[in-house]
């Protein structure tokens, strides 16, 4: 991430725009402040961190709210030192041009990107986990009017397998770095035509981790269209075994078992296993859809919100950083800031595996999220509805 440091930061005058750079406001915090910017229709926080010992400031971009564009980042954090800062001690603020993942429309930067770009489309594939990208590619060579969707949580994996694409002219592929069973959770219903997991992690010892489950089976249902099919191939027996016992659980479905089948494409993975004689299983469910529509609707229980300045006051004195669970989500309130006569609250929810982070402003009768709205997952909701709770609770 783009920073520097300096040792003398001055008077910043609000608002101020230089060069398309444009900073709007500053939240106070108890070491940390954001100043909120905006650039290009982008907007996003820097972060102003102030070390008390060594008489320095850091100024770096928040990870959280960065913009699309790391270039935009970069930009930002130079108009700001020319400006506001004198006798710098280190910088990282130069682009790396290598970074592929900035460079091709075959890599989504985020989720609500990829949803924009699925919408239309008429034929998608979604494979999980694709590592080197064989059987990802294979999909896209055989298959030219299907999108194929692959899901990572590796950026080289990402970058290695878009060279190759674009080497070979594949534009029917999209790439993204996220969790597969965020990305099901927020996909519209009956909109996919398979879901591959090819040779997932087993987690023996630790099913618990293991990308199916329940949740999983019954989005994979939900998002998965009449006709279409989920399928594993895997070399693990417990589990194939235990995916089996997931799928079960619907009332009506078609299940397909093969042992050893060879297929026209095999995997680096698939290779090491054959060479060690282990058996490979394939299921493959069909005909097990879920009709139930994504929450699109309802509003977040927070989004109302609207408190004097008695009752902000009584938040801010009752804050605390501290950590809520329930069944199937979580809350963590992070850190609180100042703005005028507003509060600015950090969090962090949603579902365990793969959670959200976010800024909401508390005050009179405004929009309570600053940046992009949340996803609309279940969780998310749960979350939020414990969040208005916990803040009526400080009054």
């Amino acid at each position: 991430m783009p920073n520097f440091k300096c040792k003398i930061l001055k008077e910043i005058q609000l608002p101020f725009e230089k060069e398309g750079v444009e900073f709007l406001w500053i939240a106070k915090g108890e070491n940390v402040d954001l100043l909120f910017t905006r650039m290009k229709q982008e907007c996003f926080f820097l972060q102003i961190k102030k070390n008390t010992q060594k008489q320095e400031w850091l100024i770096k971009g928040e990870k959280h709210t960065k913009p699309s564009q790391i270039g935009y980042l970069q930009k930002a954090l130079l108009v700001f030192k020319e400006n506001f800062c004198q006798e710098i001690i280190n910088e990282a603020v130069a682009l790396k041009h290598t970074r592929l993942v900035q460079k091709t429309p075959l890599i989504a930067n985020d989720l609500k990107e990829l949803l924009k770009q699925i919408k239309d489309k008429n034929k998608i594939f979604i494979e999980i986990g694709f590592g080197s990208g064989r059987h990802l590619l294979y999909q896209a060579r055989n298959n030219p009017d299907v999108l194929i969707i692959g899901v990572e949580i590796y950026t080289p994996a990402l970058e290695q397998v878009a060279k190759l694409a674009l080497n070979e002219n594949l534009n029917n592929i999209l790439l993204i770095e996220t969790d597969a069973r965020l990305l099901l959770s927020v996909i519209e219903t009956n909109l996919i035509d398979k879901v591959f997991l090819h040779f997932p992690v087993p987690w023996d010892k630790k099913p618990h981790r293991r990308v199916v489950s329940s949740n999983f089976a019954n989005e994979c249902a939900r998002i998965i269209k009449e006709n279409g099919q989920f399928e594993l191939r895997t070399d693990s027996f417990l589990y194939f075994d235990f995916t089996l016992e997931v799928f079960l659980n619907f009332s009506h479905l078609k299940a397909k078992i093969k042992k050893n089948e060879n297929l026209e494409i095999s995997s680096k993975y698939e290779d090491r296993w054959k060479k060690q004689n282990k058996d490979i299983y394939d299921l493959v469910i069909s005909n097990f859809s879920i009709n139930d529509p994504l929450i699109e609707n309802k509003k977040f229980a927070i989004e109302e919100l609207s408190f004097n300045q008695q009752e902000l006051s009584c938040i801010k004195n009752n804050f605390k950083n501290e950590v809520f669970k329930g069944e199937d989500y979580f809350l963590h309130l992070e850190r609180i800031y100042i703005k005028g006569d507003e509060l600015i609250i950090k969090i962090a929810f949603g579902a365990f595996y793969k959670p959200e982070h976010i800024y909401i402003r508390l005050g009179l009768n405004q929009d309570v999220f600053i940046f992009d709205k949340p996803f609309k997952t279940k969780e998310n909701f749960k979350a939020l509805e414990k969040l208005r709770e916990i803040l009526y609770s400080y009054l």
